[in-house]
């Protein structure tokens, strides 16, 4: 059994809306980034490609790299999924938690865990996604970014 942490933080600017594990969600912030920015998809692809000892996001999608600009997360995770199973891996299971006042998730959840799952091709009850606010606190809390943690257990 290996394990492997995931992170990925972006500053949120005034907009339209944002994507969160593969959910377009609307809001009145969108997240400043090189690919769609979806830190939750992003956080997973480090932790599983971290379980596996293959590095990390940024050595196989580098955000100079024009190529994936406005990159759907979905399809990097596709990938880093290809890449741990082509090493025998199996996953067993996925903690997820989403930090930042904005958006509430609560109604997007079981969206976000189906989408982890068929992504993976795994069963829904191997992914835990959660929320949280940090009640004003930090850059969170101040409206000037999100953050997001994943945990990984592969076989």
């Amino acid at each position: 059994m290996r394990i492997g942490q995931g992170f990925d933080a972006h500053k949120i600017i005034p907009g339209k809306g944002m994507i969160l594990g593969g959910v377009e969600i609307i809001s009145d912030y969108s997240i400043e980034a090189h690919s769609d920015g979806d830190i939750i998809l992003h956080a997973l692809s480090d932790a599983l490609l971290g379980a596996a000892a293959l590095g990390d996001l940024g050595k196989f999608f580098p955000s100079e790299d024009v190529k994936f600009k406005n990159q759907s997360s979905r399809i990097i995770l596709r990938n880093v999924a290809q890449k741990v199973y082509a090493e025998e891996y199996k996953i067993e299971n996925i903690d997820i938690t989403f930090i930042g006042e904005q958006p509430r998730l609560n109604k997007f959840i079981n969206l976000i865990r189906q989408n982890i799952a068929e992504d993976l091709n795994i069963d829904i009850n191997q992914v835990s996604c959660k929320a949280t606010s940090t009640d004003g606190l930090g850059y969170e809390g101040a409206l000037l970014g999100v953050s997001c943690h994943a945990i990984v257990l592969i076989k």
